[in-house]
């Protein structure tokens, strides 16, 4: 009866004509709205303690392993809320902890006094706490709605963290020093074919480092060696050379990434978008100046054909009798998925995977392979899991996954450039296709 209530409710919303022209009743319906936001969010962290709760008990009582418990549970939430499985798992642990810990926090969220970020908030300055600590936290700052109100997102952090000092000083140290040493450096796309690099490191190295580099591009400002560079550019090109030993300016950026595109695209002036590997849609114009600028640099550079079939984009088959993917099979799967084959998780492939096991006779093949990330194949292989690869000739590989509670998700692999305007002959019916997608190899 719930679900139905939801569902109808929610066409109404669909349906609804907010828009009356009355600035006073926007704002009304805007705070209306808000709070209705925070409601829905205190309902499923409930909602996925509860299926979380009902899958553990379930697999207990059927005597499997513990290690086989809470497998694939987050993945399953993931799913469906139409999200990667690593924000699967953040909404899996924000719920168990408002749910067990924080049933102040919750309330505030109940009521929609504190929307869900910074619920997150809470829940994550107090995740080194011990469950009594914790709870005299929520206590504190959430028992009175009074006592948040107007303070900034800033200001809760702080708070948090003073009671989280005041309750337990040595977790939270021994926090930081776990936080230090995950320290990486992660790359990941931005608009207008640039990327963000982002450095996470202890904030007194990170002032240290952009300290520096603004110091540096100052003083070349001063001395009229900034080549007409504003500050930002030369903080970033200097980061840039003193990261690699080579000059942005002099040499260009080397590159040493998979670049596909249509013959089309780079030899005959094509404006049909190239995939560069592990960053997504590259302009026609900047994918042939990416391979100009190599070569003009005498940059070892090599061309790899891919062939693909015509009407969809979608590469053409190849078989392995091995029971492990062979190289260039793992190759032209990384090709054809570019990231996890899990819906809404766009994580780097890190396994090659049979959809159809090995031990269910399913063969080593580019149509029953699939990349996935760790944290999805290792969910995949849990209780009530399924997977098949679903043939649809002349078209984009698609995977059918199914989870433990009976719900199927589709996963359609994304089409490879082609050359619109190719025409393409067969002899026979396993002749194969013409049409040669490139990729570049550029070191």
């Amino acid at each position: 009866m719930l679900l139905e209530e939801l569902r109808a409710f929610t066409a109404r919303l669909q349906c609804a004509e907010a828009a009356s022209g009355d600035p006073g009743l926007g704002i009304d319906l805007l705070d209306a709205i808000e709070t209705l936001k925070s409601v829905g969010c205190a309902v499923q962290a409930v909602i996925t303690d509860d299926v979380a709760t009902s899958i553990r008990a379930d697999r207990r009582a059927r005597k499997l392993p513990q290690s086989e418990w809470g497998r694939g549970i987050a993945s399953q939430i993931a799913l469906a809320r139409r999200e990667s499985p690593n924000r699967g798992g953040r909404h899996l642990g924000f719920a168990q902890a408002l749910v067990h810990e924080m049933p102040h926090t919750l309330a505030m969220l109940q009521t929609g006094r504190l929307n869900e970020w910074r619920a997150t908030l809470l829940v994550r300055e107090t995740a080194c706490l011990s469950a009594n600590d914790r709870a005299v936290v929520d206590r504190r700052l959430c028992s009175d709605p009074a006592t948040l109100d107007g303070v900034g997102d800033r200001g809760l952090i702080a708070r948090a963290k003073a009671l989280a000092v005041e309750l337990d000083a040595a977790s939270v140290v021994r926090r930081h020093r776990k936080a230090v040493s995950e320290r990486r450096v992660t790359t990941r796309p931005a608009p207008d074919s640039m990327a963000y690099l982002s450095v996470l490191m202890p904030v007194e190295q990170a002032v240290c480092l952009q300290a520096t580099l603004g110091r540096d591009a100052d003083n070349l400002i001063a001395t009229g060696e900034s080549g007409g560079r504003t500050r930002s550019q030369l903080m970033a090109d200097l980061l840039f050379d003193r990261g690699t030993g080579a000059s942005v300016v002099a040499s260009g950026v080397p590159v040493a990434v998979n670049l596909v595109l249509s013959d089309e695209t780079l030899l005959a002036g094509g404006h049909e978008a190239a995939q560069l590997q592990g960053f997504g849609p590259v302009p026609a114009g900047i994918a042939r100046q990416l391979v100009a600028d190599a070569l003009d640099r005498d940059t070892e550079a090599s061309l790899q054909r891919v062939y693909s079939c015509p009407q969809s984009g979608s590469l053409t088959a190849m078989e392995s009798q091995s029971r492990t993917f062979p190289k260039s099979l793992r190759k032209l799967i990384d090709l054809r998925d570019q990231t996890c084959r899990t819906p809404w998780c766009d994580a780097p492939i890190r396994h090659h995977d049979h959809i159809r096991s090995r031990r269910r006779s399913g063969e080593t093949s580019v149509r029953n392979g699939s990349g996935l990330c760790e944290a999805c194949n290792y969910a995949k292989e849990g209780d009530g899991w399924t997977a098949r690869p679903i043939c649809r000739p002349g078209r984009t590989h698609l995977v059918d996954l199914g989870t433990p509670t009976g719900h199927h998700y589709r996963s359609a692999a994304p089409p490879l450039p082609t050359a619109g305007t190719c025409r393409i002959s067969f002899v026979n019916a396993s002749q194969v296709p013409r049409l040669r997608p490139w990729t570049a190899s550029i070191r």
